[in-house]
């Protein structure tokens, strides 16, 4: 690709982190979640319930579930006796695929309301910190780490983008790759060791990482770069939409006006989304004035449930921000990994005549989302509401392709200079058209990418959640 090496840097900023049993007792445990999700602007229901026996769960989980799942409707009604456990009971109640409009639904989910409250309200996760490009890998190919999180304990152990895996807690590449498998990665505790073999330009080194409590970096790498042709071009990398987000998208923003930026470039390629006021926060600073008409602001998304619960519709608005770019045109970069909330910006973004240029992969297609509701330690997102924009458009099951579809580099760092999807956002804002990339593989259609892609299993947290 003859432009990677022509794309220079104008200015970099510091990547932006914030500093950081259904007893009477269980009880309060879930209800003090409740209020601190909701005093951190997460939805969040919890319900008056009696005991913690699985029988009672059971009971209300199918209430629940006929109450507010969007497909209560079209779903199973099996014989709660019929399962050993309640997680089992809910994988049971979730909707097959009965209806041509709806795929299968492969979105709803649980977790321990512990977990939940970690990452939606305190901004923070608890892992090793290191991502391979799994779905990407095929057997005989190298297994690249393509992420890993600034504040984890890999980041501190000098794990990198761009290292090979070659074994993790004693499992080839190789093995977890054929089997689908890469839950070595995955930490049950903190505390959690995870001895790692890698590669690196022909060395092979051991790590080993702990398993820690830390803060997620939800914005990051936000810089100004020239592309080719002396075009100003804001970059910034949005990996988790949660409320911890909004200081650094206003100093991104600020730099970029600051900047005279031309161009904008946001990297949403491994963001599974997360909050809709988030994802609205953002849009509104690419959108400016484009977001509102006649001085009201426009639908950037509104969020359709079941019919029994059509009173918990809600519109969220673009909103005034000082920073705003205004941008009548905005580069998004996107993969198998961009899911839910980061959708939502695409689809709101179009929803109100911003040209948006994806570059990259086609995206998951989650235009659901979740209410989640908290019961005896676990919190359940069963899908309770489809999304659309501005213009009534939504049901994106299929993803959103990319307008200039490219291959990750995973040996290169994600926004650096010479990375191929921001190269090729250059290129696309210099030229006003895609680069002529020859294609690694032979393409096939958005339905047979959907197709594959509903078998995956999807290795990033995906949330639309309606705060």
């Amino acid at each position: 690709m003859p432009a990677l090496n022509r794309l220079r840097s104008f200015r970099r900023s510091p990547s932006l982190r914030r500093s950081s049993s259904r007893s009477l007792a269980a009880r309060t445990v879930a209800l003090a979640a409740a209020v601190l999700l909701s005093a951190c602007g997460v939805g969040y229901r919890d319900d008056d319930f009696g005991s913690c026996s699985m029988a009672d769960q059971k009971s209300w989980l199918g209430s629940h579930m006929n109450d507010w799942y969007f497909w209560y409707r079209l779903s199973p009604r099996p014989n709660p006796n019929s399962f050993a456990s309640v997680l089992d009971y809910y994988d049971a109640l979730l909707y097959t695929g009965t209806d041509p409009a709806f795929p299968a639904d492969r979105w709803s989910s649980s977790e321990s309301t512990e977990s939940f409250n970690r990452f939606f309200g305190d901004g923070a996760t608890m892992g090793f910190g290191v991502a391979v490009a799994g779905l990407e890998a095929s057997l005989g190919a190298p297994l690249y780490v393509r992420y890993v999180e600034p504040a984890s304990d890999a980041a501190v152990k000098g794990v990198e983008r761009g290292d090979e895996l070659v074994s993790a807690n004693g499992r080839t590449a190789a093995e977890m790759i054929s089997a689908n498998d890469f839950s070595p990665l995955n930490a049950a505790n903190a505390g959690d060791r995870l001895t790692l073999q890698l590669r690196r330009a022909g060395a092979t080194r051991t790590v080993v990482v702990e398993a820690k409590v830390f803060d997620l970096t939800p914005v990051q790498g936000a810089r100004v770069v020239a592309s080719p042709n002396g075009r100003l071009m804001g970059y910034v990398m949005v990996k988790d939409m949660v409320s911890q987000a909004s200081a650094g998208f206003d100093s991104a923003f600020a730099l970029f006006r600051s900047q005279g930026v031309q161009e904008l470039v946001v990297d949403l390629r491994y963001n599974g989304g997360g909050l809709v006021s988030v994802g609205a926060a953002l849009a509104s600073y690419i959108a400016g004035a484009r977001g509102f008409s006649g001085g009201a602001p426009r639908t950037y998304a509104a969020l359709l449930y079941n019919d029994k619960r059509s009173s918990n519709n809600q519109s969220f608005r673009f909103e005034n921000r000082a920073n705003a770019l205004g941008v009548a045109r905005v580069y998004l970069l996107t993969g198998p990994r961009t899911a839910s909330a980061s959708e939502q910006v695409i689809n709101g973004l179009r929803g109100v005549d911003v040209q948006v240029v994806t570059i990259g992969d086609t995206t998951v297609g989650k235009p659901v989302g979740s209410l989640p509701a908290g019961y005896c330690g676990t919190t359940y997102t069963a899908v309770n509401f489809e999304s659309t924009n501005a213009r009534n458009e939504g049901r994106y099951f299929d993803g959103f392709d990319a307008s200039c579809p490219v291959a990750e580099d995973f040996t290169r760092a994600a926004g650096a200079l010479d990375d191929p999807l921001l190269v090729s956002a250059a290129h696309h804002a210099d030229n006003g058209a895609c680069p002529v990339i020859a294609a690694s593989k032979p393409q096939v259609s958005k339905a047979e990418k959907a197709a594959e892609r509903r078998g995956w299993r999807f290795d990033e947290r995906s949330s639309l959640l309606p705060r």
